[in-house]
């Protein structure tokens, strides 16, 4: 069973807190509820509805949205929600008593997206897909990801990378992307449609893509780097990791050496392989940590994913 883990999160309206889960708590499913009779199907709903201060109740595939009424503050109460929405979660107790062949599942759309690299096509779906980025190279790595195992069966995929609500996928030279765009693109969409599963639950991104160092999925463990390398790492992810993912792709720090003032980091998705990568990271991303940490820094290299 998973372990979830609740983080209170700001929306644009005062009234209205994000809880935010670490895992998926439904398929491509998202519920709205105005009230404890309508939310029957919802035992968490219901439980939320019996704090008086709750006006609405959104259930999303990673969070839980509160709309209260004014008679509290999300300062005095936010903590509470979070650690009774936590416990619930993982007691195990259904969050959705319905069956999912019952439920009027919402249009899934899917688009295709050029890169910057011409073997790897960005399809973007509009709803959330993964948590956390992670690559696979092959069928095998795909063992607890039914949608990447599905797709590997295409005889044409070589390589996919999963960020947010995109899949980047690289195809063998063989076939131009004329000739498989549209196949592809309709296999993803109806398959979300249907609301199966992208990965298990049981799924961990560490023992997929793990790295002989701090790096797990798009996870990076800081407690043990030095100030130079947690600037480097907020510099990468402020200024560089937005643009890379745009061009469906992702970039992650590795390592740093400070006697030879040299930075590693692992390019995945597009950019792992793109002829103009090389180019971006020694005019772009070098000369950035080059300028905003004078002194040291002087080269940045590159691990194709």
């Amino acid at each position: 069973m998973s372990t979830y883990n609740i983080k209170p999160v700001s929306t644009s309206h005062e009234s209205i807190l994000k809880f935010e889960a670490d895992k998926f708590i439904t398929q491509h499913i998202s519920y709205e509820f105005e009230n404890i009779e309508e939310a029957k199907i919802s035992p968490l709903a219901q439980q939320l509805f019996h704090l008086p201060f709750v006006k609405q109740v959104f259930i999303a595939q990673n969070f839980v949205a509160i709309n209260k009424y004014d008679i509290v503050e999300w300062k005095d109460v936010q903590d509470e929600v979070a650690t009774q929405i936590e416990a619930y979660l993982n007691s195990g107790a259904p969050i959705i008593k319905v069956e999912e062949n019952s439920v009027k599942k919402t249009a899934a759309t899917v688009y295709a997206e050029s890169t910057p690299n011409p073997g790897v096509l960005k399809f973007v779906a509009n709803k959330k897909l993964v948590l956390q980025s992670v690559e696979f190279k092959n069928i095998d790595e795909a063992n607890k990801a039914p949608l990447v195992k599905e797709l590997f069966k295409f005889p044409f995929v070589k390589e996919i990378f999963l960020d947010d609500n995109y899949i980047s996928i690289t195809k063998y030279d063989y076939v131009t992307w004329e000739e498989i765009t549209q196949e592809i693109r309709e296999f993803i969409r109806l398959y979300l449609e249907e609301a199966k599963p992208i990965l298990e639950d049981d799924f961990s991104i560490s023992n997929n893509d793990a790295r002989e160092n701090n790096v797990k999925g798009s996870e990076i463990d800081t407690s043990s780097l030095d100030e130079t390398s947690q600037l480097i790492i907020g510099i990468i992810d402020e200024y560089v990791k937005p643009a890379v993912a745009s061009d469906g792709g992702n970039i992650q720090f590795i390592s740093y050496e400070a006697e030879t003032q040299r930075v590693e980091v692992l390019l995945q998705g597009a950019c792992s392989g793109c002829p103009s990568s090389t180019v971006t990271l020694k005019n772009g991303i070098e000369n950035m940590l080059k300028e905003m940490l004078p002194g040291k820094v002087s080269l940045v290299e590159a691990i194709n994913g």
